[in-house]
């Protein structure tokens, strides 16, 4: 017989997330982000994150009283963000994974995305946590860039990386997901896992109803993405669950320069459509 389940402790694959992150990127002293808040050493105590008690349904009926009142911190994450960035310059939102380290070549090549993307007069939103995240931050900084870091409550230790210019920790993954789209022009999005992968699809589905218009995703790195794009094609579009000119939301590349090319034509495009 299988052990009994115990609901309050990470999954293994949540355990094994935190190990695989970058040694480099974690820090000696104890640190917990909850939303806006930093916890250090003994404030820093492991525990269910803020997500993770909204969506959880165990329990007795008494969420029903709290309800209401994480509607208002929901706000205040709205208002925070809004305050924030509303003053951003034209931005592209960078996504890709937590786990890459910094010998990998794909964090050099986040590194130059940023730089390029500064170059060109953009400030670059990533989620402001290790791996392609720092990269991109540290190559958009380094360029004189505006350098944009959206961090989120994690049920390990996380924390903006040291290149972020502009820093906000989130408690809830929807609020940090609408300001990636909010103040962002196009997505760049590099080899990541499953929340990558979130970040691509939700900015897929809101370009393919309307949602955003002249909105640009390009996926950097064709060795990685073609397998993704074959199944979306022979596999999705072979049976018609969606239309071949879906297929061309994305734009592969493994150019940085054709990344900038591109996000400047659509760039043109709006602004020709007013």
């Amino acid at each position: 017989m299988a052990p009994p389940i115990d609901p309050d402790r990470l999954p293994e694959a949540t355990a094994r997330l935190e190990q695989d992150l970058a040694p480099e990127t974690r820090r000696p002293a104890r640190e917990k982000q909850r939303g806006p808040v930093t916890l250090r050493r003994d404030q820093a105590v492991e525990g269910s994150t803020t997500d993770q008690r909204l969506l959880d349904s165990r329990g007795q009926s008494d969420w029903v009283h709290t309800d209401p009142w994480r509607v208002l911190r929901i706000q205040s994450e709205f208002v925070e963000g809004f305050g924030l960035l509303a003053e951003l310059p034209s931005a592209v939102s960078v996504f890709g994974s937590a786990r890459t380290h910094r010998d990998d070549p794909e964090y050099a090549v986040g590194e130059r995305i940023g730089a390029a993307l500064a170059r060109a007069g953009y400030a670059v939103i990533a989620g402001g946590g290790p791996g392609i995240m720092e990269a991109v931050n540290k190559g958009c900084g380094e360029a004189g860039g505006i350098s944009v870091g959206l961090g989120i409550e994690l049920p390990f230790e996380q924390h903006l990386n040291d290149y972020v210019d502009i820093g906000l920790n989130f408690r809830y993954f929807f609020a940090r997901k609408t300001m990636f789209v909010k103040y962002a022009q196009a997505f760049v999005v590099l080899p990541g896992g499953f929340g990558t992968m979130d970040e691509l699809f939700e900015a897929l589905t809101l370009v393919q109803t309307g949602k955003v218009t002249s909105f640009p995703v390009v996926l950097f790195g064709s060795a990685y993405w073609s397998g993704l794009v074959d199944w979306l094609r022979t596999t999705m579009l072979g049976e018609h669950k969606i239309n071949e000119v879906d297929l061309d939301l994305m734009h592969v590349t493994d150019d940085v320069e054709d990344v900038v090319d591109t996000i400047r034509r659509h760039e043109r495009l709006r602004q020709a459509r007013g």
